[in-house]
């Protein structure tokens, strides 16, 4: 880390040191100097200004001894002790890391009357399962979470710690990040490890624009949040292996300052990242009622109708609909995009599809760099020709 230090002595014409800023980081406080969150570290004020005014400064990193942190930690999301599928993708990752550094997988479960799921991990070659089995943990309160999260990392010191990005994982890791003084990457596409134990935290950022590589050489744990839909679930083993740890903690860092009094089960829906087959409409929809003729082709092909974010914003489409990364991520077994023209920021949303079929008229839209199979053509003309034949095909075999 770098910082830029002011020497009031030497400062001069505080008006002329402003003005070389361009970005307006530099104001006067009480007649003196000062520096705000704008600055952008650009030096000019130090290359520009007088001598030893403004001074850049590298500050000394201490350095971490990454021997004395040892394996990769799973979180394991559940409700109720049925564990979300997230987690056993994210042990598939954690098995292929592990084994490119020769580390240890572990697994971290926390609730109340949770044997029978710490027994369903050990199907899965997870090499110790750290059970923390108390009733003040049979709901998600985000306090006795954290306290609990934090004495597991203390007392095992794992290297990397993976969360699904789920509703209890997006609340739980930056709090666990901010206790540990760590770093914490957020939906995550890609994951690697060099061998030095530094995690490569891979994920798209300025709106998708370019992907970035981001590592935690200076701290421990390294912490990362995955998308369900994003990684491959291992295949579950017949026999069981690893070991099951039970884990105590003092019951004074299981209260809380939230008491739950009741839970009203809301009705279940049926969620785009579920479905087997998706259609997506995209901006080449002209007008909302056209997405009447989207919906027949998902319904005839038994799939649900998915949107891009111009869609969902434009509200013709209800947001939990809208595919990629500011939506949902999804893995079907067939995506028909329509009209979509394959942006960063949608493509790595949807890219693990097993089959990926793309209309447009524009035969150089991005998608077609991403589908399997491009049909070039005015999307008005394809999909109820597509309709016709379905239709057809139906009558048939009917």
């Amino acid at each position: 880390m770098a910082k830029l230090v002011i020497n009031q002595k030497l400062v001069g014409n505080i008006n002329d040191m402003i003005s070389l800023c361009p970005f307006g980081a530099m104001e006067e406080k009480n007649g003196e100097l000062t520096i705000n969150s704008a600055c952008k570290m650009c030096k000019i004020c130090v290359k520009k200004g007088p001598k030893g005014a403004v001074e850049y400064v590298e500050e000394a990193v201490e350095a971490i001894d990454k021997s004395l942190w040892n394996g990769i930690a799973v979180y394991v999301d559940h409700i109720d002790g049925q564990i979300h599928p997230v987690t056993y993708e994210l042990i598939g990752k954690a098995k292929e890391l592990a084994a490119k550094i020769n580390h240890p997988v572990y697994a971290v479960i926390m609730g109340s009357n949770i044997t029978g799921q710490c027994r369903e991990l050990c199907h899965y070659a997870v090499d110790k399962v750290f059970v923390y089995d108390y009733p003040q943990l049979d709901r998600f309160k985000i306090e006795p979470y954290t306290k609990v999260f934090e004495d597991f990392v203390q007392k095992i010191k794992p290297t990397a710690i993976l969360m699904g990005a789920t509703p209890v994982g997006r609340q739980l890791a930056p709090r666990l990040a901010a206790r540990l003084r760590t770093g914490l990457t957020a939906d995550c596409t890609i994951l690697d490890i060099n061998e030095d134990t530094d995690l490569i935290q891979i994920r798209p950022a300025f709106g998708g624009n370019i992907m970035a590589q981001i590592v935690t050489p200076n701290h421990r744990p390294q912490m990362a949040t995955v998308r369900y839909k994003v990684m491959d679930a291992p295949k579950r083993n017949e026999e069981e292996s690893g070991e099951i740890v039970p884990c105590e903690i003092s019951e004074e860092k299981l209260s809380s300052n939230v008491v739950v009094i009741d839970i009203i089960e809301k009705e279940k829906e049926q969620f785009i990242e579920a479905a087997e087959v998706l259609v997506v409409a995209g901006r080449g929809i002209k007008k909302e009622e056209d997405l009447q003729m989207v919906q027949e082709l998902a319904d005839l092909l038994g799939g649900q109708l998915a949107c891009t974010r111009p869609l969902m914003e434009a509200g013709w489409i209800d947001a939990k609909r809208q595919v990629g990364l500011s939506g949902r991520t999804v893995r079907p077994k067939l995506i028909i995009t329509v009209g979509v023209s394959g942006s960063v920021q949608f493509t790595a949303g949807m890219n693990n599809s097993e089959h990926i079929i793309a209309i447009n008229k524009d035969e150089n839209a991005s998608i077609f760099k991403t589908a399997h199979y491009g049909l070039i053509g005015d999307l008005y003309e394809i999909v109820p020709n597509l309709i016709h034949q379905l239709k057809q095909g139906k009558e048939i075999s009917a």
